[in-house]
């Protein structure tokens, strides 16, 4: 079953630093939202798929542990206690029951589905209570580095078009990259999740072609061949980059320039450093 990008989840020590500097990018965030389970987040929404700027708020609502149970805030403090950054990836929920199902049926370790609902702020100011099923997939061999699907019981009240409008012209989150040693050993990983006939291995890296955007896994190498600098990381496999289309990058390219926004040129792309990025590449290239 194939599952398009859904969102990212990007963790940053200090939220208000995260929006502020998103919003020297060129994006708009949502308010600031509080998770029951002790993290907060602001988005910024797409066309579709969406980034999550999230952080810890408030430890004592961590859940306790509890088998076959994955904690959310624990594992973002954990990731957070090491760095900023790309912590999780996530893909479209198409009915939690059925995505627990698929990927216990093909071998993956995942998580019994997990229920939650939160307050959300409209633009005009109205309080709605906005809900979501989660259905985690893990990997030993990537600690620093999850899965998950996300399925929206009230999508009329999350989606509006007045947080979709960009002055950077952002319109797609249309890549995920990830560094690994040995990137096609994840196969069958991404084929568990994806289905086997969207992973392509060619050369050194892997590609996972999905309905709403792709993903690349590849080594440390050909991430600095194609954004001259790897981002402080663990040597196990994990998020390293993200790629987002835009309708004009004359237009991106300016904005940035005249916000004091450093970047790296590229061919047809603006790449925002890890220093300016919470850890992580950010690429901007023009839609098509």
């Amino acid at each position: 079953m194939n599952r398009g990008i859904d969102h990212l989840v990007l963790g940053v020590h200090d939220l208000d630093k995260a929006r502020d500097t998103y919003a020297r990018l060129g994006f708009t965030t949502t308010p600031r939202a509080i998770h029951p389970f002790g993290t907060g987040n602001s988005l910024v929404q797409l066309q579709g798929n969406f980034l999550e700027l999230l952080a810890v708020v408030d430890e004592s609502k961590f859940a306790a542990p509890a088998a076959g149970a994955f904690g959310f805030g624990a594992f973002n403090k954990g990731y957070l206690d090491a760095r900023e950054g790309m912590s999780m990836l996530v893909f479209e929920g198409h009915g939690a029951a059925d995505d627990h199902a698929d990927f216990a049926a093909n071998g993956l370790d995942t998580c019994e589905p997990f229920h939650f609902e939160r307050k959300a702020t409209l633009p005009d100011g109205t309080q709605v209570t906005v809900a979501f099923s989660l259905v985690f997939v893990t990997d030993a061999r990537m600690p620093d580095a999850v899965f998950f699907t996300c399925q929206q019981h009230a999508p009329e009240y999350f989606w509006k078009p007045e947080y979709q409008r960009h002055e950077n012209g952002a319109s797609v989150i249309s890549e995920v990259v990830m560094a690994a040693e040995n990137p096609a050993d994840l196969a069958s990983l991404f084929g568990g999740m994806q289905g086997a006939d969207a992973v392509t291995v060619s050369g050194d890296g892997l590609q996972v072609a999905t309905a709403r955007g792709n993903v690349s896994v590849v080594t440390q190498r050909d991430f600095e061949a194609r954004f001259g600098a790897m981002p402080a990381g663990p040597s196990a496999p994990h998020f390293a980059a993200f790629q987002i289309q835009v309708a004009d990058l004359s237009a991106t390219e300016a904005l940035l320039t005249g916000n004091d926004v450093p970047f790296r040129k590229a061919e047809d792309a603006l790449q925002i450093g890890p220093e300016t990025a919470f850890g992580c590449v950010l690429e901007f290239v023009p839609e098509g």
